[in-house]
């Protein structure tokens, strides 16, 4: 069957055509190396078993090798270098993943829009989804400037984010240019205050989401200047008037224009009412010891001063709290005695004698302070004491601060002129 034409023409009549063995055929040679020859695996399915071997040796030796580790876990993971493949790829999936929940946010038009649709037909809460939508952008522009991804922002971070929000934020439109920088340092300060407790020079960008910090940073959204007081703009540290204050307040103190504070030059701090046990306290505590004078002298820089202020204007939190009870515990054993109290309020009592006052006896704002705290153990007062009873600041001031004091001796007066007003209107 098809052996050529019917004369035999080009073909050799005097035997059959040979048939090439079948061993020899291409693709019987390739079924069998797939498939095996029968009396084997082939060579791909030798090849498929050895790596599955090889990855169950390499995982048992993994495994081994934690046992005999002990239970300590792997808290450590080596961050893929500058350019690497791993490091192009998680960037790249970084920004893919964040362009997609960006254009799953509604624009200023879509807002609008869908304000719109929802007042004529329901009553709504206009600040509950903007609010949603703001901590949405918030959280994409800060994983942005996440540079190695770790869910951390560090100062230079958070200071550019800062610096972003500016030209959307109604009260500091009009902030001068060569303010910008010192004002985006200021404010980035109290993120890592109170998100950052104990100095990790990083902060969580969860935490720093759920703030009351950031929550006072979009107060400035508020368009009319009529809408914000003095008092308003004075007390929100994110506002133009609080960070030229501290600025003010710090070149002030800077007698010696070196840009640093001595502690002689801190001691002016509040018209001098600060005791000067406090102001040792917070050098050994707080400062470090800086290469002026020849090592031995500390010079307080301006960001521990920015960490002092936001301490005593922040009393009542826990970060400001804590901040204080370092210095008040004069001995470092994490509680304060009723000696210790003695010693602290010692220097209030000489600056209250000095400002005219009456008499008054130590011991009895001695007890008076424990009556307010109410320690667990009723020898000594710890922080976690401070925190319970409410009144922490309260107690922090009336150690370290005659003004602080006076504020509580004459409280009920006071109360009653801030009433009196409140009648009239």
């Amino acid at each position: 069957m098809y052996s050529g034409s019917s004369d035999g023409e080009g073909h050799d009549s005097s035997g059959p055509r040979k048939i090439p063995p079948v061993s020899s055929m291409l693709w019987v040679r390739n079924l069998r190396r797939y498939i095996g020859s029968g009396a084997g695996l082939g060579s791909e399915s030798l090849m498929e078993l050895e790596t599955k071997r090889i990855l169950l040796d390499m995982f048992k030796e993994k495994q081994q090798k934690s046992s005999e580790a002990g239970t300590i876990p792997s808290f450590y993971k080596k961050k893929p270098e500058e350019g690497s493949i791993s490091h192009r790829v998680q960037r790249l999936a970084k920004y893919r993943f964040l362009k997609k929940q960006t254009d799953l946010l509604l624009n200023a038009d879509d807002l609008d829009a869908m304000w719109l649709c929802l007042r004529e037909n329901c009553v709504i809460d206009d600040a509950t989804g903007a609010e949603k939508v703001s901590l949405t952008q918030a959280r994409i522009d800060m994983s942005e400037l996440d540079e190695d991804s770790d869910g951390f922002l560090q100062p230079h971070e958070m200071e550019f984010y800062i610096r972003g929000l500016i030209p959307n934020l109604a009260q500091l439109r009009d902030i001068p240019a060569a303010f910008v920088q010192m004002y985006c340092r200021i404010a980035a300060h109290k993120f890592f205050f109170f998100c950052d407790p104990h100095k990790r020079g990083k902060a969580c960008i969860k935490k720093v989401l759920l703030s009351n910090c950031l929550q006072e940073l979009m107060e400035l959204h508020q368009e009319s200047e009529e809408e914000v007081t003095d008092t308003e703009q004075a007390e929100n540290w994110f506002s133009l008037t609080s960070a030229q204050r501290i600025c003010d307040m710090f070149l002030a103190l800077d007698k010696d224009t070196n840009g640093t504070l001595s502690k002689q030059e801190l001691r002016e701090y509040a018209d001098g009412t600060l005791t000067d046990i406090f102001i040792e306290r917070v050098f050994d505590e707080h400062v470090r010891r800086g290469k002026i004078g020849g090592g031995n002298a500390r010079e307080m820089d301006f960001e521990s001063f920015l960490d002092f202020v936001l301490a005593l204007e922040n009393k009542d939190t826990p970060e400001g709290l804590t901040y204080l009870f370092r210095c008040l515990d004069l001995h470092g054993r994490g509680f304060l005695t009723t000696a210790d109290t003695h010693t602290l309020f010692r220097d209030v009592h000489q600056k209250w004698i000095e400002g005219g006052n009456y008499e008054l006896c130590i011991e009895d704002v001695r007890d008076e302070i424990w009556d307010m705290v109410k320690p667990a153990d009723p020898l000594r007062i710890t922080l976690a004491d401070l925190l319970a009873c409410k009144q922490g600041g309260t107690v922090a001031s009336m150690l370290i601060d005659v003004r602080g004091f006076w504020a509580h001796d004459n409280r009920e007066n006071l109360l009653q002129e801030e009433e009196e007003p409140q009648e009239e209107a």
